[in-house]
């Protein structure tokens, strides 16, 4: 029976990349994301923007003087966001684009 070779050095792993961003470039980096039953959503507050992807299609809103912080959805389908100001809507929301 001959010995067993010495085993080979591993190779180093690969750096994980992170996810890409799904949001415009131009608005920059989100002060709060998350997602919630495949919707997900980006609050840009240096823009007053709240973007929200549904079903692959990512509207924009005028977040006015909201400071989004988390996302909630009711059974009903409707979806409303905490923000300093207490809840408010999603509907209640000036949709831009």
């Amino acid at each position: 029976m001959k010995p067993m070779k010495p085993m080979e050095p591993m190779k180093p792993m690969e750096p994980m990349k992170g996810a890409e961003p799904w949001w415009p470039e131009d608005l920059g980096s989100p002060a709060s994301s998350g997602g919630q039953n495949g919707l997900r959503y980006a609050f840009f507050p240096d823009k007053h923007r709240l973007l929200v992807e549904r079903d692959g299609k990512t509207t924009t809103y005028d977040s006015g003087d909201h400071r989004i912080g988390g996302v909630q959805q009711q059974n009903g389908g409707s979806v409303s966001f905490s923000s300093q100001n207490g809840t408010v809507d999603l509907d209640s929301l000036k949709q831009i684009g």
